[in-house]
């Protein structure tokens, strides 16, 4: 039973930030949104709701309320707590919701994947092209692509318009070709780098010069050897491909969606 004088119980809207397990210690001075204090919301099962009061009078969006949402996770990361991430713009009417329609009925559930996660960390690769590189390579490679190139290199400026279509023809070319590479390039990175990982998620690269978008679960005691696979890569690639670490992060590609 909670008591009634908890801090913000009350009608107070409530911004969730994550969930983690009941008793959890936050870390001092963390703030959120607005620089409100975070609490927990606690319904004595196995799991907290991680919140503090919704700012009013505005909707939520501003990059300050970006920053705030991934300061209080990152800060319990920091802290060494385990806590599931929830999506930027969960909020609640108040803290007795939170209890009833968060925590209610879902606390084994949840509790359950804070015991998967346990002890590891989210870490993402990304990997660029070196696009000088790959640019000759292609030209070396793709006949079509170098006979093309030459030929409208050869066009007089004063016609060039008459070569328009030739001009998309020739980026096509190179996107295909840049496909190609992709799809073996990236798989080759994934499944160098995967061995020391419990799981992994691939993204859809962003852009046409991404090679590699992936989020891997590493147990926190292979975190170094995870970390001295990604660098051997990036010396074996050098001089192709680019590869950037980045973590550990809140687990957000390892907590189920529903």
């Amino acid at each position: 039973m909670t008591s009634p004088n908890e801090p913000g119980e009350d009608r107070t809207p409530q911004y969730v930030y994550g969930v983690t397990r009941t008793g959890a210690s936050l870390p001092d001075g963390v703030a959120g949104l607005d620089d409100r204090p975070v609490t927990l919301v606690e319904d004595g099962g196995r799991c907290a709701a991680v919140v503090s009061d919704l700012p009013a009078g505005r909707p939520l969006g501003e990059r300050a309320d970006l920053v705030a949402h991934q300061r209080v996770l990152n800060a319990m990361l920091d802290a060494g707590l385990v806590v599931l991430p929830f999506r930027f713009g969960a909020a609640l009417s108040d803290r007795a919701a939170v209890r009833k329609e968060l925590l209610e009925g879902n606390s084994d559930r949840l509790g359950q994947v804070i015991d998967q996660l346990e002890g590891r960390v989210e870490l993402r690769l990304k990997a660029t092209y070196v696009q000088e590189t790959i640019l000759r390579e292609i030209m070396r490679d793709e006949p079509e692509v170098a006979e093309l190139s030459r030929r409208l290199r050869d066009v007089p400026a004063d016609v060039a318009d008459a070569v328009y279509y030739d001009q998309v023809r020739l980026g096509e070319l190179i996107a295909q070709a840049m496909d190609r590479r992709r799809d073996h390039d990236g798989q080759a990175l994934l499944d160098a780098a995967a061995p020391a990982a419990e799981a992994f998620v691939r993204k859809t690269p962003a852009r046409e010069e991404d090679v590699l978008d992936a989020s891997f679960l590493v147990r926190a005691e292979h975190r170094e050897e995870f970390e001295n696979a990604v660098e051997r890569l990036g010396k074996a690639h050098t001089d192709r491909v680019r590869l950037r670490l980045i973590g550990p992060l809140p687990p957000y590609d390892f907590v189920p969606e529903a």
